[in-house]
């Protein structure tokens, strides 16, 4: 019974599924929905462990592009930022003190936000 039981679960690891990256980055490209995907593979009458290796690959390369452009705006914030310490602390044009103190600072700040709402969304 024992050596029954041990087949079956290594019967059942060994199987693999083929995922298609070209449909799975029309999909992307298509913007469509996780629900969306699962009810066409349902359609193409792949069976449940394939749908869900499918939906999985599609999640990951959906979120990988999302948290790149996340990184980018962070980034692109966190120099913002930089540049607006520094242009405050130096002082190079007095009459654009408070727009470099609070205008920069603030678009910095508001893109940073954003990139960490792509990241961690």
């Amino acid at each position: 019974m024992l050596l029954k039981i041990t087949m079956l679960k290594t019967l059942a690891m060994s199987y693999t599924v083929s995922v298609d990256q070209a449909t799975i980055q029309q999909w992307i490209a298509a913007k469509l929905e996780p629900k969306a995907v699962e009810e066409e593979l349902v359609s193409m009458g792949m069976d449940e462990v394939a749908i869900a290796s499918n939906l999985q690959v599609f999640k990951r390369l959906r979120n990988a592009k999302r948290q790149v452009n996340g990184f980018i705006c962070m980034g692109l914030g966190a120099f913002t930022g930089f540049i607006s310490c520094i242009l405050t602390v130096l002082n190079p044009i007095p009459e654009l003190y408070n727009v470099i103190l609070f205008g920069l600072t603030s678009v910095a700040i508001v893109i940073v936000f954003l990139g960490m709402y792509f990241l961690f969304e």
